[in-house]
């Protein structure tokens, strides 16, 4: 439901006197702590803070949990954004304030549990800030190139000729139209999601190409060499598990208007 794989339950954090209810990676490699509250969210955003310090400080130790629980094609850890997603059956009008203030990737989601359905719902979420230079690649895998560290998706795109910045815009807005996507603007990737990813798009000036991961499973469409590919078996940066689609021009954003639809109707 919430589009994470999941590590541990009840982790325990040494020196921080405490114990993460769910470490998981989400769909893009970003390390995800899971904090949970049965009703309101007293103290919730707290916890998840002091643990959010104690992951910042073993990256090893996650990685090798990565690497044991998931196995070595678990693909890279992107440590560029962690982030905390709350749970709880309530927030108060202070939490979703709170979070604009102290800028860091995180999400609030209130759920309703009824007698046979659980439900989610968005409350409210911040992107925060990618560090640049602070992804490392995790020790699962090796598949995608540490000198992936440079610049930015932001500083790529500022850089690229006007034709491809023209040709984002209308990706974006395609993306975003369904009122309810939002795009968070990570270290090398923009991320276009609900509570689950939808899509992710790198931008390359050097080819003039708009990059973009979707979920849509390889085995249901005819692949084309050069326009579409299977990722669900490659480390790759953005969303993982679907297909890859290379769009330079606006003959291919219109083929590729059908995957990109399938995509967000799937998220």
């Amino acid at each position: 439901m919430l589009g994470i794989r999941f590590l541990a339950s009840e982790y325990p954090t040494g020196r921080h006197r405490g114990r993460i209810d769910s470490l998981g990676l989400d769909e893009n490699g970003t390390p995800v702590i899971i904090e949970y509250k049965r009703t309101r969210d007293k103290e919730l955003l707290p916890q998840a803070l002091s643990y959010l310090a104690w992951l910042e400080d073993n990256h090893h130790e996650f990685e090798r949990l990565v690497a044991d629980r998931l196995g070595y094609d678990a693909g890279a850890v992107d440590w560029s954004n962690p982030r905390i997603v709350c749970i709880a059956g309530d927030f108060t009008p202070h939490s979703a304030v709170a979070l604009e203030v102290i800028g860091r990737r995180i999400d609030l989601v209130a759920y309703r549990a009824f007698e046979d359905v659980l439900t989610l719902r968005l409350v409210a979420s911040v992107a925060g800030s990618a560090a640049l230079g602070q992804r490392r690649p995790s020790l699962a895998s090796t598949s995608v190139s540490p000198r992936t560290t440079g610049k930015s998706v932001q500083q790529f795109l500022d850089e690229s000729p006007s034709g491809l910045r023209d040709l984002f815009a209308e990706l974006d807005a395609v993306l975003l139209a369904d009122g309810d996507v939002r795009r968070e603007s990570q270290l090398h990737y923009f991320s276009y999601r609900r509570i689950k990813s939808v899509a992710t798009v790198r931008v390359q000036p050097r080819n003039r190409a708009l990059v973009i991961n979707l979920r849509v499973r390889p085995d249901e469409v005819e692949l084309e060499d050069g326009f579409t590919r299977d990722v669900s078996g490659v480390g790759c940066l953005g969303l993982r598990g679907g297909i890859e689609v290379r769009i330079r021009s606006q003959e291919d954003l219109e083929r590729a208007g059908a995957l990109i639809q399938r995509s967000v109707a799937a998220g």
